[in-house]
């Protein structure tokens, strides 16, 4: 399957990217910005992969996610072309069914089988689960 996108300069480093669905992204470098530069957006990219596969895991588990978020991080080079060499990926949920084993299993699932942005990327990446306490009662995300 190939994919294209389209990145069309505006001005400076301000850019717009257009997929072929013609869903659009502003990608920016200048101040004040517009957008995300296009290092955040990777990290970005990676956070949303092991995201959409995190949660289909946890919902064909029967344990689906009432809250769930992903923070990640990363460390770049101080030389060119000053990739990320280090990423820490933490996978923070709860839900009132959610195990930490599960968790953690649908969390490995993700970044060693399913994602293909970590598989893309020629960093060191570290994953982390938390599994944050639920109490009847809570508000779930929409």
């Amino acid at each position: 399957m190939t994919k294209k996108v389209v990145i069309h300069h505006l001005v400076g480093h301000r850019f717009l990217g257009m997929n072929e669905q013609g869903d659009k992204v502003m990608i920016d470098g200048d101040q004040p910005a517009t957008g995300p530069r296009p290092m955040e957006l990777l990290l970005m990219a990676l956070g949303a992969c092991t995201a959409y596969d995190v949660v289909d895991i946890m919902k064909k588990k029967k344990q689906p996610l009432a809250r769930y978020r992903v923070e990640v991080e990363g460390i770049r080079a101080e030389t060119h072309p000053r990739r990320y060499t280090h990423i820490t990926v933490t996978h923070i949920a709860s839900g009132p069914n959610v195990t930490l084993e599960a968790l953690e299993r649908a969390a490995h699932l993700s970044h060693t089988k399913y994602c293909s942005v970590s598989a893309s990327l020629n960093a060191e990446i570290t994953v982390k689960v938390v599994l944050e306490p639920w109490e009847e009662g809570q508000e779930t995300q929409g």
